[in-house]
C-alpha cells in the first residue's frame, strides 16, 4: 500500500458512531483531515475527537435527517461553501430499521437513506472531489445483498412485505452497488474512481436504539462479530489498498465479487438520477419543515 500524504482530506457520512466513528479515529491517527456529515453528535468524552475539532482537523457538519432533502441540501451547501477539496468520499451512513417506514419524500427509508442519498451526496460534492488528489468514492455496501431473490425498482421504493436484514436493507445495498457499477464510466471522465465495499460482520449494536436485525442475530453479533474497527479497516483498504486503481467494482472480503441483477444497474442509476434532478434540486436549501 502506498504511503498516504498527511494532508489528505476525507469526507465521511455517519462518522459519529459505529464503523464511521472507527474510520474517523483511524484517519485522524494518520494525520488526515476529516469532514464529517452527521445526524448525531460525536461521543462527548472522546479526547481524540475533541482535540481534532479544536485544531480544525475534524470539521463537523450536522443535518437533522440525511433522508430529509431540505435539511440535507442546506448542510451540503454549507460544506461546499467552506471546503475546497475532498480526496476520498466515504458514503457510509446507514442502518437497519425495525419496521417498514418511509421518508418525507414517500419512499421506503432504507432505499432513500442507503441508495438515493449517497448518490445525491456524490453529485453535490463532485466538484470538491474533482479538486482532490485521490478522487475516490467508497460506498458502504453489505454482503446481505446476496440474499436478494427478487429485484425491481417498484419493490425498492414501496416493498409489499418487510423482512429484517434480508428485505429492504439487503435490496437497498444491492441497488447501491448496482448504481456504483453503472456510474463508474461516467465518473472516470473526471478522473474519479468509485467502488462499493462490504465492511464485513461488525458489532455495531447501540444501547437504547431499536435495531432492524432479526432476534437470532443478536447473540451471534455479541459473540462472534468483530468490533467496528474491522469494518473501518475494510473501508480503508477498499479506498487505498490493492484495488485502488479499479472502478465500479464491489469488494467482498477484499476481493472483487459479482453482483446479482446486473441487468438492472442502468435502471437503478436512471431512477435515482431522476429523483436527484426532479426532487432534490428543486428543494430550496433554506427551507425547513417542523
Amino acid at each position: 500500500m502506498n504511503k498516504v500524504r498527511r494532508d489528505n482530506i476525507a469526507a465521511i457520512t455517519g462518522a459519529s458512531a459505529g464503523i464511521g466513528l472507527a474510520l474517523t479515529r483511524k484517519l485522524l491517527s494518520e494525520d488526515w483531515q476529516v469532514v464529517a456529515l452527521n445526524r448525531s453528535d460525536f461521543p462527548p468524552d472522546d479526547r481524540t475527537i475533541r482535540e481534532a475539532v479544536k485544531s480544525g482537523r475534524l470539521r463537523v457538519y450536522k443535518t437533522a435527517d440525511l433522508a430529509d432533502y431540505a435539511s440535507l441540501r442546506r448542510t451540503l451547501e454549507e460544506i461546499k461553501s467552506k471546503e475546497r477539496r475532498i480526496d476520498i468520499l466515504f458514503n457510509n451512513a446507514g442502518g437497519s430499521f425495525p419496521e417498514l417506514s418511509y421518508s418525507k419524500q414517500g419512499r421506503e427509508k432504507h432505499y432513500e437513506l442507503m441508495t438515493v442519498v449517497p448518490y445525491i451526496i456524490l453529485m453535490e460534492l463532485k466538484e470538491l472531489l474533482k479538486n482532490g488528489r485521490l478522487k475516490t468514492v467508497i460506498n458502504t455496501s453489505s454482503a446481505a445483498l446476496k440474499f436478494t431473490k427478487e429485484f425491481t425498482i417498484e419493490t425498492l421504493e414501496s416493498p409489499k412485505i418487510f423482512r429484517k436484514l434480508i428485505g429492504p436493507y439487503a435490496t437497498s445495498k444491492l441497488a447501491l452497488s448496482l448504481w456504483t457499477q453503472a456510474i463508474a464510466p461516467q465518473l472516470a471522465k473526471d478522473g474519479i474512481k468509485i467502488r462499493s465495499v462490504d465492511p464485513g460482520s461488525n458489532n455495531t449494536l447501540r444501547k437504547g436504539k431499536k435495531s432492524g436485525l432479526p432476534l437470532l442475530v443478536f447473540p451471534l453479533m455479541k459473540l462472534f462479530f468483530s468490533p467496528p474497527t474491522h469494518g473501518a479497516n475494510k473501508l480503508y483498504e477498499g479506498a487505498l489498498g490493492e484495488h485502488r486503481n479499479e472502478t465500479g467494482v464491489f469488494l467482498l472480503k477484499g476481493r472483487v465479487a459479482e453482483l446479482k441483477f446486473k441487468d438492472q444497474a442502468r435502471n437503478v442509476l436512471e431512477r435515482i438520477q431522476a429523483i436527484y434532478e426532479r426532487e432534490f434540486l428543486r428543494v430550496a436549501p433554506g427551507f425547513y419543515e417542523n
